[in-house]
């Protein structure tokens, strides 16, 4: 048994020296671990201290660096608004000095105002004393011509007034027996002076030029593909523009006849595109008037302006723009509105700046009181009146409305301007050759013919042609049958014949056209 334990006790001690050995060498190696990692710890604080000192002093200068530059941007601001204070500081003074200069004079000059009054007064004394001391003599003299006279000086002046009345009646009898006498004698003679005289001045236009346009055509062979097959073409021009198109022997040239002036113009424009295009047909001809009705309103738009900038008329309403283009295409009496309405213009400007009244106002309201001649529908307003609502409508003026609206004498005159107007538009339609009656009652007959045919159901168009012996009546296909349009154009011709008085015949022709359209998709 003592054999067997002392091994193993031996090898029990074995072990646990060896425990205790291994512990004292794990031991001595983690002092000298420690020992390193202190050192290195050490070292690393050392580092940091030296780099944590050298950001210090960099941070340190930096900031330094900015207090110096802000503080110099600082003085540069305070030097600047001392600069600004001192130039303050330096009008101050010179306006105070200004000023005492300013009291200065204007002590000297009350100074110099009281001596003249006193000077005034005493010239007034003196003239007093002096218009006592005449009247007192006048008395005198009065009284010394009665005494000499034996009359009073109410009775000689009616004795006086009395023997001038006689010699003057005697003077003016003796002149009209001699002017009469003279007259007598040459009265054929200066009668023939006057007619003559008064024929040479005026410039007569004829009726046609104002009614119809010459287009020309590079050659006839134009002509046969604008009437078109069977008429069809020109019929479709004629049906769309309300414009009778005269073709005859004339070389090279077609004769547009119209009584209003846009009608002609758009029919010309659209014959020009037409010819120049080489396209003519009916649908065509529709498109091409249609695209040209637009272009005249636009061009109506652009006069406008032109006119109102060449009259130098600033803020004028769109639609009074518009209705002084429209003007360009509408005669009174003959003579062109847009021209006269721009003589009127200028005018009442000479004529306003001659009476020493605003020229801008009254170039304005002479530019529109011919405005109610152009309306977009038939009224029944005097054009002044009209013109006038037009003009408030838009915002005008109450001076300008007024001129307008008085310069037929409708309403009451309120300001100097409406004078103005009345006499410039009487001094532009007066001179010789400006106006001719006979056309214009000849348009308005046309318009009337027009008129009528509006008034019975289902008219579409109706144009007043051949000089107003014919009336072209398109219907409503749709409204109107072929039994209707017979007794539609026979009620037409019956209404002509008793509310108008015309020249000769009125041809009252009615078109009824039925068309079938389908799409092909």
């Amino acid at each position: 048994m003592d054999g067997i334990l002392l091994p193993i006790i031996v090898g029990i001690i074995g072990i646990a020296i060896g425990f205790i050995i291994a512990k004292g060498i794990e031991k001595s190696k983690g002092k000298k671990l420690l020992n390193t990692t202190r050192k290195e710890a050490s070292a690393i604080l050392k580092e940091a201290k030296i780099d944590a000192d050298a950001i210090k002093k960099d941070k340190i200068l930096q900031a330094k660096e900015k207090f110096i530059e802000l503080k110099s941007e600082h003085e540069k601001v305070i030097l600047s608004r001392e600069k600004k204070i001192s130039d303050v500081e330096k009008r101050i003074r010179d306006r105070e000095s200004q000023v005492a200069s300013e009291v200065d004079k204007n002590k000297k000059l009350n100074k110099s105002v009281e001596q003249k009054e006193k000077d005034f007064s005493t010239k007034l004394d003196f003239l007093d004393k002096k218009e006592e001391e005449l009247e007192i003599m006048h008395k005198r003299h009065v009284d010394m011509l009665e005494q000499i006279s034996g009359l009073s000086a109410e009775e000689a002046k009616k004795e006086l007034v009395t023997s001038l009345k006689e010699e003057a009646k005697s003077d003016a009898m003796a002149f009209v027996q001699t002017s009469v006498e003279e007259a007598k004698l040459t009265a054929e003679q200066e009668a023939r002076k006057i007619v003559l005289g008064t024929i040479q001045r005026v410039g007569v236009e004829q009726a046609v030029e104002n009614c119809v346009s010459v287009f020309n055509l590079e050659s006839d062979d134009v002509k046969g593909r604008i009437i078109g097959r069977e008429g069809r073409n020109i019929r479709a021009i004629e049906a769309a523009t309300g414009v009778e198109i005269i073709v005859d022997d004339t070389p090279d040239a077609i004769i547009l006849s119209c009584f209003d002036p846009i009608r002609r113009e758009i029919a010309r424009l659209s014959l020009h595109k037409l010819v120049t295009d080489g396209r003519i047909h009916p649908a065509r001809i529709e498109e091409v008037v249609s695209k040209t009705e637009k272009q005249i309103t636009q061009e109506i738009i652009e006069v406008g302006k032109r006119t109102v900038v060449d009259l130098g008329i600033h803020g004028l309403h769109p639609e009074l723009i518009k209705a002084v283009g429209r003007m360009k295409y509408r005669s009174s009496y003959g003579q062109n509105l847009l021209q006269h309405s721009r003589e009127v213009a200028n005018l009442c400007g000479i004529m306003a700046a001659e009476m020493g009244l605003n020229s801008k106002v009254a170039k304005r309201a002479g530019l529109l009181h011919d405005i109610g001649k152009v309306p977009d529908a038939e009224s029944e307003l005097p054009h002044a009146l009209l013109g006038m609502q037009w003009a408030e409508k838009y915002g005008e003026k109450p001076d300008v409305c007024n001129a307008i609206g008085a310069h037929h004498d409708e309403i009451e005159m309120k300001s100097l301007i409406s004078p103005i107007v009345q006499v410039c538009d009487a001094i532009s339609g007066a001179r010789p050759g400006a106006r001719r009656q006979v056309l214009d009652s000849y348009i308005q007959r046309l318009k009337d013919l027009e008129e009528i045919a509006f008034g019975f159901t289902g008219v579409q168009k109706a144009y007043a042609i051949q000089a107003g012996r014919e009336l072209r009546v398109m219907v409503e296909s749709s409204k109107v049958n072929d039994s209707k349009a017979a007794e539609l154009s026979f009620s037409i011709s019956q209404k002509i014949q008793n509310d108008m008085t015309y020249p000769g015949q009125v041809k009252v022709t009615v078109i009824r056209e039925t068309r079938a359209v389908n799409v092909a998709k």
